[in-house]
């Protein structure tokens, strides 16, 4: 996504990343962005907490204010659990098992990915298809790529 950001950036259109992979962000450098020490996959925060949610993306969006350095980052203070103890299986080596063929096999335990949006609730999803009405992405509408 750094560098996709870049590239609107320099189109003059100001760009603003969510990571949970501070070293991935840092990497890619994009213009702005801010970290926030969740499990990968949940950026805005957890499921089904709407009021974490806005916090989350409403200190996000001041980072707009904030962030004047080119490849700055902001460190969101949001916790995902009392202790780190989380951390543990997400960084876990995976022990590997032989299928019956003999070649490697891993156990696989992220969350399945779909070619179509999800929504957290029902009152997401009719927003998201009331602001979009069948047409462009407001949001996209007029960046020149």
């Amino acid at each position: 996504m750094g560098l996709i950001a870049r590239a609107i950036e320099e189109a003059g259109v100001p760009t603003l990343s969510m990571s949970s992979a501070r070293d991935i962000t840092r990497s890619a450098w994009p213009a702005r962005s801010v970290y926030l020490d969740y499990p990968l996959g949940h950026t805005a925060g957890q499921p089904n907490k709407p009021e974490l949610n806005e916090a989350i993306m409403r200190d996000t969006l001041a980072a707009f204010e904030s962030l004047s350095e080119p490849g700055s980052m902001a460190h969101l203070p949001y916790r995902w659990a009392d202790t780190d103890d989380w951390k543990d299986k997400v960084f876990a080596p995976m022990e590997s098992k032989k299928a019956s063929d003999d070649s490697p096999e891993y156990d696989d335990d992220r969350v399945a990915r779909y070619d179509t949006p999800q929504y957290q609730t029902d009152d997401d999803q009719t927003a998201a298809e009331h602001s979009h009405d069948g047409e462009e992405c407001l949001v996209c509408v007029g960046i020149d790529y």
